[in-house]
């Protein structure tokens, strides 16, 4: 029997690799990474066979030649490695991740783009990177289009989360499955609508984005100057009501948000809350628990982690 046996909800930024001594509050950081090791020994706990990672994709592994709401990587997975990340081949769990391709296909609800060699960016491989360290567990990667507009709306990420659960529990192997959300919560990243950039630093973002395929590396220097100049613009209020959804197990109620809402009230890079909506929806919107919450904004970005456990309590 396949089991869907915990979740973990977790922000991201490659600061933390490349300019951990810069970091201001030294404190808050050491909380917030403090509180990845917990969950990452929950996951060890949890003894998963797979981990279903749901991530977003910053330019270094889909570019605007071909942007898909939805991707799941159903064959080879290689991580870009930029910033200190984990760089080459992660291990894949092909057999189920073909299944939720297909079962999401048969089902008429979801056709979602599937790549047999994908590449990832640390929108999943900062996660491999802290919350799998030692685990010996296959990924499943699935990674959603949150940075170019227009973006699959809250409301179609939750009902693809819930999709995908159905197909996980028919899978007719026997998998304990975890599943992580990789991403937000509030930040302002200095990048452009693609569609109308302004001033050299914005054309220049939208050219690494179109042009960089072959050699984006070749952009990150630049890239990280822009970033690293730009001030910080969080929302502590709307992260603390997220995350008390999350533990109310009403992660779904962030739905009500329209794209443009969303990013007006907590920025562009809180579009990435559809990987923590997809995973909460994964585990049928069961009540987390907050392990912590940090405003960085040195890192630009409010740092969350929660994990959700479907295990009734001892």
């Amino acid at each position: 029997m396949t089991e869907i046996v915990l979740g973990v909800g977790a922000s991201h930024s490659t600061l933390m690799n490349t300019h951990w001594e810069e970091t201001l509050h030294k404190e808050r950081a050491e909380r917030f990474r403090d509180a990845l090791k917990e969950a990452r020994d929950e996951l060890a706990a949890a003894r998963p066979d797979t981990v279903i990672l749901v991530g977003s994709n910053h330019f270094r592994g889909f570019w605007l030649d071909l942007v898909p709401a939805f991707t799941l990587g159903v064959g080879e997975c290689v991580a870009s490695g930029e910033s200190g990340t984990p760089k080459g081949p992660q291990p894949v769990d092909v057999p189920l991740a073909r299944h939720i391709a297909g079962a999401l296909v048969e089902s008429g609800r979801f056709d979602p783009a599937y790549s047999a060699r994908l590449q990832i960016d640390h929108g999943q491989s900062h996660a491999i990177q802290y919350l799998l360290d030692g685990l010996d567990v296959e990924i499943v990667p699935l990674v959603v289009n949150v940075f170019a507009p227009p973006l699959p709306t809250l409301e179609r990420c939750e009902e693809l989360g819930r999709a995908i659960r159905e197909a996980v529990l028919t899978f007719p192997g026997d998998r304990r499955v975890a599943v992580i959300g990789s991403g937000g919560l509030s930040h302002r990243l200095p990048w452009p609508d693609w569609r109308d950039p302004h001033g050299d630093d914005e054309e220049f973002m939208v050219g690494a984005w179109l042009n960089g395929r072959d050699n984006w590396q070749d952009y990150d220097a630049r890239r990280r100057e822009i970033i690293r100049a730009a001030e910080a613009a969080l929302n502590p209020g709307f992260d603390d009501e997220f995350l008390s959804l999350v533990e109310k197990g009403e992660t779904h109620r962030v739905t009500r948000f329209t794209t443009e809402e969303l990013e007006k009230t907590a920025g562009n890079g809180a579009q990435e809350v559809r990987t923590w909506l997809l995973m909460a929806a994964l585990l049928d919107h069961v009540p987390g628990r907050r392990l912590a919450y940090e405003p960085m904004p040195e890192w630009l970005t409010g740092m969350a982690v929660a994990v959700l456990d479907p295990a009734p309590p001892s």
